[in-house]
């Protein structure tokens, strides 16, 4: 039965024409699993199928469910790619790179109405209202609204202001008349023509434009005061005050680049995360940043259409003449009259780590939430996510890390610190006085704690951990590993070791590193497992060293403290250099009358022992 399923896959590659177009894989139950593009189809597709030890895990999964393959033959590449965008966002295979922008973000809407409201909202509607944004956060949205009916008296009430209603003498005045912010247009003080010129100043504030606001109020102001109406005149000076106050905390980009949008891509295992920043007139007035799925081999290029797609689609956005970006996405053509430019250096190299930046915040909360609603969820694709960056046959829920600690070879000490699922297990933490090696020999010291440690793991019957790491190069590695074969476990419980650099990882027998990806988090958790060993063994290292201090025999030296014991050990290192120093080098340390005491000391203890 396999093989006449793979006889007929193999039939219909070969009729496939050597055209641009689409194809789509469909598996067993009849369900499209997969939509491409291809310049051309036949050698396109065929490349699935060939034996290629460079295919993803997800492609290999794809083509093992592939059952029947169905094409459709295009004129041009760019009709292929028009296809492809246009069956993706119907089918939603469940290969493709598949959006998952599920936050509602924050606009301003000025509605379409008699004397138009401007409102926040969540709600994207095709009612002819005019939206602004998506804005990033819910404070950027509120401070430009409160910057708005601070400078720009508008009104806020829901009332039907049709000419007849006004005309009828329905409503009446406010408090938001009494206290200056709004005209009352509701009883007729202020025309249609007057309120709407208001309205195309708010619409060049939430444009990055204020240009036209401080000219308007400039104006108003000289008017004001010329007429001798002083207080209205400082009504207008303290709105101008406003403005300067607000332009001085929005982000001022460039005054060389007035007009331009930025995208950024980000990528983890199996989700990409793609940033939106829109400059205009040298201002930042929109961030927002859109999730989506890898999909399978999905070129960066391709992740960054699909992302420039959807946010030009979904937020209504009108790209600049100029967009930066960090790859020419694969859908440039399909934008009219924009240059796309991959700035290598500059202000424009700037924008695009800044857009980068916002990414790795955004990918952060959603990380940070999603482990809050679901934490089991979390650990599970952490835990698969490190199986298969580290190379391991099951997945890391236990590991052991272990750090040297030693200060010149004096108080030698070891830690070994334990997480589970991504977590540290602090009362599982262990410290290792080290006792068969002199000297400030780590190699040696790594071997006698990792023997100590599994030798007592196994002697009780107690559970191996799921993966070893060793804070420390190659060297370190052989020696940890060497005790795991005489313990006959090399087998049961991998090992590697983290060098100088964090994101290079060492195997037994393997001369060159493994580089983990560095915007993983499996690299994160890494990072954590061995800072909590340096610190867990530097902290045992302090306390052993103090004693050994206090335990010392210039502590037993009238007028000689603790501060004093310190600074002695710390210049001579031991007591017997101490011993052997002038009462000139002592007197340096602690001055000329505890140095005479020392010295006393000693001479008395010589002749006391006879010396």
């Amino acid at each position: 039965m396999i093989s006449s399923e793979r006889q007929h896959i193999k039939e219909l590659v070969a009729a496939l024409p050597h055209s641009p177009g689409v194809y789509q894989f469909i598996d067993k139950g009849g369900t499209i699993i997969y939509v491409g593009k291809a310049k051309d189809l036949k050698r396109r597709v065929s490349s699935y199928f060939v034996d290629n030890r460079d295919h993803s895990a997800k492609v290999r999964v794809l083509v093992g469910k592939i059952a029947d393959i169905r094409h459709i033959v295009v004129d041009t590449e760019q009709d292929a790619l028009l296809l492809e965008n246009s069956l993706i966002k119907s089918l939603q295979p469940r290969y493709n790179i598949l959006l998952k922008d599920d936050k509602t973000y924050p606009w301003i809407v000025i509605r379409r109405e008699p004397f138009p409201r401007v409102e926040s909202t969540r709600i994207l509607q095709r009612d002819g209202s005019h939206y602004f944004g998506p804005y990033g956060s819910i404070a950027t949205q509120r401070s430009i609204m409160a910057f708005i009916r601070e400078v720009i008296p508008l009104r806020t009430c829901k009332l039907n202001l049709s000419e007849s209603k006004i005309k009828a003498g329905k409503y009446t005045r406010c408090l938001q008349y009494h206290i200056g912010n709004c005209k009352a247009p509701c009883i007729g003080e202020q025309s249609e023509e007057e309120y709407n010129q208001s309205i195309e100043l708010v619409e060049s504030i939430l444009k990055g434009d204020l240009r036209p606001v401080r000219s308007h109020l400039e104006r108003e102001m000289y008017a004001a005061a010329a007429e001798l109406r002083f207080e209205v005149a400082e009504s207008y000076k303290r709105r101008l005050r406003a403005l300067a106050d607000y332009q001085s905390r929005s982000v001022v980009v460039s005054s060389k680049i007035i007009d331009s949008d930025i995208f950024s891509l980000l990528r983890d295992d199996d989700m990409a995360y793609c940033n939106f920043v829109s400059i205009r007139h040298g201002s930042i007035v929109a961030v927002q940043t859109v999730r989506m799925t890898t999909g399978i081999e999905a070129e960066d290029a391709d992740l960054l259409s699909r992302g420039i797609e959807y946010i030009v689609e979904q937020f209504d956005v009108k790209l600049a003449r100029e967009v930066i970006v960090p790859v020419i996405p694969t859908a440039a053509m399909l934008f009219n009259n924009v240059t796309f430019t991959i700035p290598k250096r500059g202000e424009k190299a700037d924008l695009l780590a800044f857009s980068l930046k916002s990414a790795r915040i955004y990918r952060a909360e959603m990380l940070k939430n999603m482990e809050i609603k679901n934490p089991e969820r979390h650990i599970d694709k952490l835990m698969a996510t490190m199986q298969r960056e580290l190379r391991l046959e099951h997945e890391p829920r236990h590991i052991e890390c272990f750090d040297n600690s030693n200060l010149q070879g004096t108080n030698p000490v070891a830690s070994c610190v334990v997480f589970r699922n991504g977590k540290p297990s602090r009362k599982e933490y262990r410290h290792f006085n080290i006792k068969t090696v002199e000297g400030p020999d780590d190699f040696a010291s790594m071997r006698e704690i990792v023997y100590r440690r599994y030798s007592r793991l196994i002697a009780e019957g107690q559970e191996l951990p799921d993966l070893i790491i060793v804070d420390g190069g190659k060297g370190q590695l052989s020696s940890a590993y060497g005790v795991l074969k005489e313990l006959g476990i090399e087998h049961r419980v991998p090992i590697v070791g983290l060098a100088k650099r964090l994101e290079e990882v060492f195997y037994p027998n393997d001369p060159e590193p493994y580089y983990l990806s560095r915007l993983g988090e499996p690299l994160k958790v890494i990072c954590h497992i061995r800072d909590e060993a340096h610190r867990f063994g530097i902290t045992f290292h302090r306390q052993k060293r103090t004693k050994a201090f206090i335990d010392s025999e210039l502590s037993h030296i009238p007028g000689i403290g603790d501060k004093s014991l310190v600074a002695l050990l710390k210049r001579f290192k031991s007591v017997r250099a101490v011993r052997e120093a002038s009462l000139e080098e002592i007197a340096e340390v602690v001055g000329m009358r505890r140095a005479e005491a020392i010295l006393y000391y000693f001479a008395d203890s010589d002749s006391r022992s006879g010396a």
